[in-house]
């Protein structure tokens, strides 16, 4: 099979599989946390840390935030049989980068990674993550090159892959629909908390040899639940969060 033609195909298999990725970093971050302990053994130096890596993990969901905000409906989605895009986005954050969600979900499982500060882990992941997305990124843009010819080989000659370039922006065609991004992102959002949170409570029975829960992470993950319980009833059990072709 030729090159290109098995790059299109795993891409698509790895794209149906895509948000099983942090699933291929279990054990190795399993592995990792053997290695917790507080950075320079200061517990305020690891609060400090520990609230850097959630601003990290929550830019990447910015990121994502922005992008399914002003995209229309059946492009930019979670959907995982096959590849959707009735339009071609190209203005808004699509002006800068050609995977804006993919450059989101690198900054959401960074956070993450960081938590465990153990340098070789984020190395592993930062190899794993663009070996895993090259091939998405392949299949989608042979898709959408097939799909919508000269017009996707104009954007895609000025518009990087995965470095936005910011002189290129361009004003979205829609205006931004808080309701989409509730009805869409809550799930990212939650799965952020909950990971820290695990991290967290793992990393004190490691370095205490018993559970300490920390009554600011408990508060959080309580805020959290909350919010993604709401969210999802909303979206399940009324028509609050539905808008016509967003």
């Amino acid at each position: 099979m030729p090159l290109q033609e098995e790059f299109e195909r795993s891409g698509s298999w790895l794209f149906k599989w895509r948000s099983y990725l942090p699933l291929a970093m279990l054990g190795v971050l399993l592995v990792a946390m053997g290695e917790y302990a507080y950075p320079g053994n200061s517990e305020i130096l690891d609060n400090v840390w520990e609230g850097f890596c959630l601003l990290v993990s929550f830019f990447g969901l910015g990121i994502r935030v922005f992008t399914v905000g002003h995209t229309p409906k059946a492009t930019s989605g979670r959907n995982t049989k096959e590849q959707v895009a009735n339009t071609l986005n190209t203005t808004g954050i699509y002006s800068l980068v050609r995977h804006p969600l993919y450059l989101g979900n690198f900054f959401m499982f960074l956070g993450v990674m960081l938590f465990v500060h153990t340098w070789w882990l984020t190395l592993i992941y930062i190899l794993v993550f663009w070996l895993y997305y090259e091939r998405i990124m392949f299949a989608e843009e042979a898709f959408l090159r097939k799909k919508f010819g000269d017009e996707y080989m104009t954007w895609a000659s000025t518009t990087p892959a995965f470095i936005p370039r910011f002189r290129n922006y361009k004003k979205p065609d829609l205006p931004f629909s808080l309701k989409k991004v509730l009805r869409k992102e809550y799930n990212g959002f939650f799965a952020v908390i909950l990971s820290m949170f695990i991290l967290e409570e793992s990393g004190e029975i490691i370095l205490n040899g018993k559970l300490e829960l920390d009554l600011q992470w408990v508060i959080l993950l309580c805020l959290g639940f909350i919010v993604w319980t709401t969210l999802r009833t909303l979206k399940k059990k009324t028509t609050w969060l539905r808008e016509e072709d967003r």
